[in-house]
């Protein structure tokens, strides 16, 4: 597991504890830290490097290291459930398949831009599970909870948070799912 006291050597980066820097933090993100299970750093980035392939190429950061986290919603009997999946950036989620049965759902789908974001209340690119509404199931591919260290959102698009994959998986209403990443076509 990743050292809490000394800030981990990952990209081009530079790490700082995520306590220290709230002002690069979503406020649910800010607010959540006190409840982590472990440790999490934060990097200021490039707004226009958020998304994964960018930010891979601008920090050397290697895809198998970062995390994407992606608003479902899941719809049955007119009801609909947000989730949280937290897979692998060398894999997608398994949305009509095992999300959509891990959830009881008749449909599920990406949740729309603008939902993810309001209800969210983080910014689009940026979104990640730390701080996520108490309500909202968090699925966490069974290779990110055993990830050693992993970059994810936080909560906008300036910047990145590192944390243990083991972290991620103890986040309240986080269930580890075997086979919810599925590689990429």
């Amino acid at each position: 597991m990743a050292d809490p006291l000394s800030a981990p050597q990952l990209g081009t980066l530079t790490w700082h504890p995520a306590a220290d820097r709230p002002d690069l933090l979503g406020d649910p993100v800010a607010a959540a830290l006190a409840g982590l299970s472990g440790p999490a750093w934060v990097a200021e980035i490039d707004d226009a490097a958020a998304d994964t392939a960018a930010f891979t190429d601008t920090y050397q950061v290697p895809p198998e290291a970062s995390a994407n986290c992606v608003v479902v919603a899941a719809r049955r009997g007119g009801q609909t459930t947000l989730a949280a999946c937290l897979v692998l950036a060398t894999t997608r989620a398994d949305v009509n398949g095992l999300v959509r049965r891990h959830l009881g759902a008749r449909k599920a789908s990406f949740a729309p831009q603008d939902v993810a974001v309001a209800e969210s209340g983080m910014a689009y690119g940026g979104i990640t599970p730390v701080g996520l509404p108490a309500d909202w199931p968090v699925l966490v591919d069974a290779r990110v909870a055993a990830g050693e260290l992993l970059v994810v959102g936080s909560g906008t698009r300036g910047s990145k948070l590192a944390v243990p994959g083991a972290v991620l998986a103890a986040l309240p209403g986080a269930a580890v799912l075997e086979g919810l990443g599925q590689p990429l076509e």
